[in-house]
């Protein structure tokens, strides 16, 4: 039969009493009007990383700002895009955080690089949502082969590559992986309890199950053990900041005498107070020994085994059963890109395995979905900003960029410790540096809120409490291209409110000045090493 013109059918719809359908098209860009208005937006970017130096750091705005110059209603009519970007500039910038900027040093660094940012927009162009084979066959097999070149780039063990039942997936966030990783866990071990006991049901051995995490651990940790209604258990670190293997033993074997079932341990590779690393070759024979699963959360510290010589961090890496880092941190990926190996796939499929017939597809056989390795069902294409990044910027230029942002942490390290006022708090394996005025919280913490009100630089603090409270200022190497200029810069604003702190008090720490002939060696030294 032939197909029907437009004005039969409009002629048909109106006989039949139907409301004609409204005309859509003129409400959106066209496609010309997407590449005069996406080239716009490109070089605004442009400008706003290239000239970030010249913004603020940190914002001087209040809770509640913005609600303020915003209307408390969306508009019914259409506005420009101009009047759009004019206030992007005007309500958006003044309250924005920047963390690609020079003067950056909080917290963690957040990938970013214009290849990723191309990857992102060719991802929300496709505009797919990936969550099995057939709803996008190329997000699913580019994901397979990026994982695999993740997992051999930075020297994960063979039973991470994809298999059988081995491999992994790249969920948002750690936190999603943690949770994930411990809830397969979870079932895991009632299922094998069950084998045993045949007559206790669920409830019964989920109350019976026990986690164990380093006091030093992410608090994503402890909420995942929210999440799951499970007992974790914080075992208290060392003077080095790593989980005490004696203290977790003798833990285990107390909860077993007690007639618990200890089921899963994280262990943290880079903490994110002090970037301590837990000794997996001494935790895993633990956990094998008690049959526990071993999770490792490497979120920053993760990317710099991209460098063979920071490999000994993770001695012990075979005994873990699961494995997850952030690329989005410190391997110029932007947010959000999490990925997570698995040593047994299957525990996690069958932990989340739901098939409602819409999901189903001739194929589910043979490949994989990654909708039953993670909680959400819908997942966007984080693959291709992967693979944009490893091969525009290639595996040597990443280890470079690691490695510069460790060589200058150890620049502001020698800094610091050629001021007698300052010490050190933990050792500096990676790109962060922990300093304290010596001695004394007070002061350190009065010294960090000055630095903070300043505005040059911006920073966060941290605090221990153990063996007694310890207060500290947190240095992290964040900026995407850094060099010693930036280093020296918040070093002087650091010594320069120090000086201004300790003069204004009524029995001063002796105001000791840096030896000017002790920073040029520094510098002479920084220069020579590159």
């Amino acid at each position: 039969m032939d197909l029907l013109s437009g004005k039969c059918l409009s002629k048909m719809l109106k006989s039949n009493g139907t409301t004609e359908i409204a005309d859509c098209d003129n409400i959106f860009l066209n496609h010309n009007e997407f590449r005069q208005y996406g080239t716009k937006m490109i070089q605004y970017v442009a400008d706003y990383l290239e000239t970030i130096d010249k913004r603020k750091v940190f914002p001087k705005i209040h809770p509640g700002y913005l609600a303020k110059l915003i209307p408390n209603e969306a508009p019914n009519e259409s506005e420009s895009w101009e009047d759009i970007m004019k206030d992007v500039e005007k309500l958006i910038m003044p309250g924005v955080t920047h963390w690609q900027h020079p003067h950056f040093h909080a917290y963690f660094p957040c990938g970013c690089s214009y290849t990723s940012i191309c990857a992102d927009i060719l991802a929300d162009g496709i505009s797919s949502i990936g969550f099995t084979w057939v709803s996008n066959p190329a997000c699913t097999e580019l994901e397979v082969v990026m994982i695999d070149w993740m997992a051999k780039t930075l020297g994960l063990p063979e039973h991470f590559l994809f298999g059988e039942n081995t491999g992994g997936v790249i969920q948002g966030s750690c936190s999603e992986s943690t949770l994930v990783a411990l809830l397969a866990a979870r079932n895991k071990a009632i299922t094998q309890y069950q084998n045993i006991h045949p007559n206790v049901n669920n409830y019964d051995a989920l109350s019976k199950l026990v986690g164990y995490y380093s006091d030093q651990a992410h608090s994503s940790v402890e909420r995942a053990g929210l999440i799951g209604m499970l007992q974790l258990r914080a075992i208290k670190s060392n003077e080095h900041y790593e989980m005490d293997t004696t203290i977790l033993e003798q833990t285990i074997k107390d909860d077993v005498n007690n007639g618990l079932i200890p089921f899963f341990c994280c262990a943290t590779l880079g903490t994110t107070a002090t970037c301590g690393f837990d000794k997996l070759k001494d935790i895993g024979p633990i956990c094998d020994k008690y049959n526990i699963w071993l999770h490792v959360d490497a979120a920053y510290a993760g990317s710099s085994f991209i460098c063979p010589e920071y490999r000994y961090l993770m001695d012990g890496i075979e005994y873990a059963t699961s494995f997850v880092f952030n690329p989005h941190k410190w391997l110029l990926i932007n947010f959000d890109c999490s990925i997570v190996w698995y040593r047994e796939v299957n525990w996690v499929k069958n932990s989340f395995h739901v098939d409602p017939p819409y999901l189903k597809h001739k194929h589910q056989q043979t490949t994989i979905d990654f909708r039953h390795m993670h909680i959400p069902l819908g997942r966007k294409f984080r693959s291709l900003k992967i693979w944009f990044t490893l091969r525009r910027y290639g595996v040597k230029n990443l280890q470079k960029y690691i490695r510069n942002h460790i060589q200058l942490a150890h620049y502001f390290e020698k800094l610091i410790q050629a001021d007698d006022r300052f010490e050190i708090v933990a050792d500096v394996l990676m790109g962060l540096v922990c300093f304290r005025i010596k001695d004394n919280n007070e002061l350190t913490k009065q010294l960090y809120h000055n630095i903070e009100s300043d505005g040059r630089i911006h920073l966060v603090s941290s605090e221990l409490h153990s063996p007694a409270p310890l207060y500290f200022i947190r240095f992290a190497i964040c900026y995407h291209s850094p060099n010693k200029q930036h280093i020296e810069y918040a070093y002087q604003v650091i010594h320069e409110l120090c000086n201004q702190l300790l003069d204004q008090q009524s029995n001063p720490i002796p105001n000791q000045q840096i030896n000017h002939e002790n920073i040029n060696l520094l510098l002479l030294d920084h220069e020579n090493h590159n």
